[in-house]
């Protein structure tokens, strides 16, 4: 269930409320769900957490030698603090960047929702390694950054009647956001919203009046559990940046995958097992089509909010394509079907190990997981 300043939100709920009653309420619970996220969001505390996010500064520079795990769209991650400094994700604009830390343990658990299709299944992953055993009502801090007001179609089609892009009849962001209060309220541990700075607390508006979200990204400091507002480059976007960016397409057609995010970072040994998957010649040709749109068909085919994306979403998907290009075999990318390890270094960088490296605790790392299959039909917000 959710709490608000240490109490129970909304005040009339109970930890203390039986099954009974909640299924009498579930005829007119539709839109709970709703009406829970529209009360936290005027909430008078989590309205100053939320201007008190968007002053802080997104230009922090970790010091050298951190070790740091970046988060990609449709991945979580689960970070010990003995093992990782930070941790981060960004370029998220109708995404939700999710922060869940255990309050006994401080183990750190983010992900980069992009879908309600993937939250029921997604928390219970991050949770996976936050909730001990006979813990059932531990206390988690949670951070919700992301998910700006999307522009409606009404203010679509007034601005561009000839446009491509065709939006969700009540958007991308507030589907999601509702969901994700949903599942936290529905579930029997104890959630504490510290930053909910999503929708219209993360909204602006550029030059030609379209709303763009104010902060894309967050960076979490593990030792503290502090959340700040942040943006990374090609350089900390790693590692294996365009195979990762690759597997949340391939992921949507492999039904090992449903309802899941993808879990590429390897809690115990701090290191990054990135599964295989395979792409089609299919995909290859689509993509080789793809490239020869201007950099406005690509926004406007691309991407779920296409006049607030980042300034390198284009050059990211053009280099997402070189890549599919220039490797047509999968195999090539994967051989043997192996996944692609990395491990730290001494400066906390990455570099690619060899797939049959033992764990720290002597086991050998096994591939449990069927190469993921590709196809470009699957349309993911900010990924072709």
């Amino acid at each position: 269930m959710i709490f608000v300043s240490d109490r129970p939100y909304p005040p009339n709920s109970s930890s203390s409320s039986s099954s009974s009653s909640a299924s009498s309420s579930s005829s007119s619970s539709s839109s709970q769900p709703t009406n829970i996220l529209v009360a936290l969001m005027q909430n008078p505390i989590l309205v100053s957490a939320s201007n008190s996010f968007k002053l802080q500064d997104s230009g922090f520079a970790m010091p050298q030698n951190t070790k740091f795990v970046y988060v990609f769209q449709r991945e979580y991650a689960t970070v010990d603090p003995a093992l990782v400094h930070f941790v981060g994700t960004d370029e998220a604009t109708t995404c939700v960047c999710l922060v869940i830390r255990n309050r006994k343990t401080g183990m750190i658990s983010v992900a980069h929702m992009d879908s309600p299709k993937v939250v029921d299944l997604g928390l219970t992953q991050m949770l996976s390694l936050l909730i001990h055993h006979h813990s059932e009502n531990a206390d988690f801090d949670v951070h919700l950054v992301g998910g700006f007001e999307d522009v409606s179609p009404n203010h679509a089609n007034n601005r561009s009647t000839n446009s491509k892009w065709c939006a969700k009849p009540d958007g991308y962001s507030f589907p999601l956001c509702a969901k994700i209060v949903e599942t936290l309220q529905n579930r029997q541990e104890n959630f504490h919203i510290q930053t909910l700075f999503v929708l219209g607390h993360n909204t602006e508006r550029d030059s030609q009046g379209n709303a763009c979200p104010i902060v894309r990204g967050l960076l979490v400091e593990t030792s503290t559990g502090s959340v700040m507002p942040a943006s990374f480059d090609i350089t900390s976007r790693c590692p294996d940046e365009i195979v990762r960016r690759l597997r949340v397409s391939a992921a949507h057609e492999d039904p090992n995958w449903k309802g899941k995010l993808l879990d590429t970072y390897d809690t115990p040994t701090d290191r990054f097992i990135i599964a295989p998957c395979c792409w089609t010649v299919r995909l290859v040709r689509i993509v080789s089509s793809l490239q020869n749109l201007s950099d406005t068909d690509i926004l406007l085919m691309c991407s779920t909010s296409p006049f607030a994306e980042g300034p390198d979403f284009v050059e990211n998907e053009r280099r997402l394509w070189d890549y599919l290009i220039k490797h047509p075999e999968w195999g090539e990318t994967f051989p043997m079907s192996k996944p692609r390890v990395f491990e730290r270094t001494a400066e906390g960088g990455w570099k690619q190990a060899d797939y049959d490296h033992h764990r720290e605790d002597g086991s050998r790392l096994v591939n449990n997981r069927n190469p993921v299959v590709g196809s470009s039909e699957q349309r993911s917000p900010e990924v072709l």
